[in-house]
């Protein structure tokens, strides 16, 4: 691709990630490959200035090192705007924090720069709650604020999942049933007593052999491979993040069959990048913050997830 494009990338601190599998760093290298020239942000650094949006940027290059791989530049002071394309990595939580940086972001976008993924619908695609708007391809789920319900949904399915709704990497997800002795006060932790939304969603036991796995899905169409999470001996969470290990895996029909209900609406939000967690037959969560897993697929088949990416991110600016 020889237009050189200039690229920003708000995201967590850059020193603080590990290289060797993060997906943000995959796409920086491969957009410098391309000849982009690269641009790095936190969110503290974004500002609204007279209903212009700003930020402290730096010049970034990167390296595939797992030992010394970026430079910064120094600060400077510019409009969002400037920017072809922003990249909004920031990991969860989506706090209001975040969401206010989307409503900076927002004002970029209103002014032409491509914001991946669009500001409005990481506000209103919750990762945990977005899957309810596909209960054909959902295990059973509740979510309320009260334990009285939840006991009672509990109490019905046998074995359920806990989770609350704004975090990421198996943090704060238990597995409860009815007769768990400890079931109210994790209750009680997770809905702030009866004043915050907590997500039950029927146990799917085929988590602990096959593994949850996680689908790449670049404007809508899926990445023809998954990595399956497998959870360590005695675990039910196969998050990376809490020790799982990677096992890259075909789409399965009913992964595909996933896949064609959910793209379609991905695509109408200008949701380009995204992540799909299944487990069995069930989706359980759709990653549209900072989805995941694309360098170890990338390491495990031939396939250039980062440039697949990277040229749909391209194509947008043509249309």
């Amino acid at each position: 691709m020889s237009e050189q494009l200039t690229l920003g990338v708000v995201m967590d601190p850059i020193i603080s990630i590990h290289p060797e599998k993060d997906t943000t760093l995959a796409l920086l290298l491969k957009a410098q490959a391309y000849g982009w020239q690269l641009h790095y942000l936190e969110p503290k650094d974004l500002f609204l200035k007279y209903g212009i949006a700003w930020g402290y940027t730096r010049s970034l290059l990167v390296r595939d090192n797992p030992y010394d791989w970026f430079d910064l530049g120094e600060p400077t002071e510019q409009p969002l705007d400037q920017f072809d394309i922003i990249l909004m990595r920031k990991d969860p939580p989506v706090d209001m924090g975040y969401i206010y940086s989307t409503y900076i972001l927002e004002h970029a976008e209103q002014n032409g720069t491509l914001v991946v993924n669009k500001p409005q619908s990481l506000r209103d695609a919750n990762e945990k709650l977005f899957t309810t708007w596909f209960p054909q391809c959902m295990p059973a789920t509740m979510v309320s604020s009260s334990t009285t319900q939840l006991k009672e949904f509990i109490k019905e399915q046998g074995t359920v999942v806990l989770k609350p709704l704004d975090n990421m990497g198996g943090r704060n997800i238990f597995k409860c049933q009815a007769t768990d002795p400890n079931l109210t006060v994790i209750l009680e932790n997770l809905t702030h007593h009866g004043r915050r939304y907590t997500m039950a969603q029927q146990f799917i036991p085929e988590i602990i052999e096959q593994g949850d796995k996680r689908i790449i899905l670049v404007n809508g169409e899926p990445i023809p491979y998954a990595l399956a999470r497998i959870p360590l001996a005695g675990e039910f969470r196969g998050n990376l993040a809490a020790g799982g290990t990677g096992r890259c895996v075909k789409l399965s029909e009913r992964d595909l069959w996933i896949c064609q209900q959910v793209g379609p609406i991905l695509r109408e939000k200008g949701l380009l990048l995204v992540g799909l967690d299944v487990i069995g037959e069930y989706l359980t969560e759709i990653n549209v913050t900072s989805p995941t897993c694309v360098r170890e697929l990338e390491a495990e088949t031939a396939i250039d997830i980062s440039g697949r990416i990277l040229d749909c991110l391209y194509q947008q600016l043509q249309e």
